[in-house]
């Protein structure tokens, strides 16, 4: 698979755990949720943009909580114009955005950012059952590879 997600050449972080069989690394989890992404996973505002040829549009939150979980880190926002924050992780020196394809080549700078709270995001509830439900989603893809 091709991979064109920031930070793809770059991403080593390891899994910390076995908890996801499968997937060692960012890359492997990209691909895996390739076949996950949907218009129900992401965020209602956008889902009428929302494509298969765009998979990655309205996922970033969620991806990088379900991404954290996996290889540990932290989650980090950029500020967009519209007000809203755009997710990625950090792992050590390992920075890696697995949704930055959304944006089309629209460069994003990765320095100006700061770190983003599991508790503040799902607050929301639709966002908890769309992390719930991508969670999941992998969980029983893996379990059926």
């Amino acid at each position: 698979m091709e991979f064109g997600f920031y930070g793809y050449d770059k991403a080593n972080a390891a899994a910390k755990s076995d908890e996801y069989p499968g997937i060692k690394t960012p890359a492997d989890l990209y691909e895996a949720l390739m076949n996950i992404w949907c218009r129900y996973s992401c965020a209602p505002r956008m889902r009428e943009e929302w494509s298969e040829d765009n998979p990655t549009l309205g996922q970033c939150s969620i991806t990088a909580f379900l991404a954290q979980d996996i290889f540990g880190g932290r989650v980090m926002g950029i500020r967009l114009e519209d007000g809203g924050w755009h997710c990625f992780n950090v792992v050590g020196d390992c920075v890696f955005d697995l949704t930055s394809e959304q944006f089309k080549g629209k460069a994003l700078d990765y320095n100006e950012c700061c770190e983003q709270s599991r508790e503040v995001h799902f607050s929301k509830e639709e966002k908890r059952q769309r992390y719930e439900y991508l969670r999941k989603c992998l969980k029983d893809q893996l379990r059926n590879n």
